[in-house]
């Protein structure tokens, strides 16, 4: 299983930092598990590889596409720092 974990500070409250973490098996378009947490919290939850292609598919994107902006967003970490916001709800 890979993992990565890059700091973030949502566009929501440009002052408070967050960890993300992110998992996967092969590849990231089949599934994925998610953590976020503020350094107190933490939510987790999956991301199927059907719940992927039906995102995708509500973008009008090709998948393979938008598993690379996924990775972009998720995984990159720095390299796409400034390209990406996040926002907390």
């Amino acid at each position: 299983m890979e993992k990565t974990l890059n700091r973030i500070h949502p566009v929501s409250d440009p002052e408070a930092t967050y960890f993300l973490q992110v998992s996967w098996e092969r590849d990231l378009g089949t599934g994925f598990g998610i953590m976020l947490s503020d350094g107190q919290c933490a939510w987790s939850g999956t991301v199927s590889e059907a719940e992927i292609s039906r995102e995708a598919a509500d973008m009008e994107m090709n998948r393979e596409k938008y598993v690379e902006e996924l990775k972009k967003a998720l995984i990159a970490g720095e390299e796409s720092a400034g390209k990406y916001n996040f926002a907390i709800s």
